[in-house]
């Protein structure tokens, strides 16, 4: 499956991820497990509930999520950050 970004989580994750190298080492290999294995319980995904029902979240680290949307034939990356950050 094709995983698209929005706008503001490029912004984001340029902003909040990448400055940290390690962090962004992390991301990077979260995503790729997340790809070849989305149901990883390391991953913690879950969907989400109020005004963002129709998103979900898996786990960078213990405080860094990915909030994604998923269509029929993609994965629109929506926002990343601390818990507080995107909730």
């Amino acid at each position: 499956m094709e995983i698209k970004y929005y706008k503001q989580f490029a912004r984001n994750l340029k902003l909040r991820i990448k400055p940290n190298p390690g962090l962004f080492d992390r991301y990077k290999e979260r995503t790729r497990l997340f790809i070849t294995d989305s149901a990883n319980p390391i991953l913690k995904d879950h969907g989400l509930k109020g005004e963002k029902e129709k998103f979900r979240a898996f786990s960078i680290t213990g405080d860094i999520r990915v909030i994604y949307y998923q269509g029929k034939n993609y994965i629109y990356f929506i926002d990343i950050g601390t818990h507080e950050e995107v909730y």
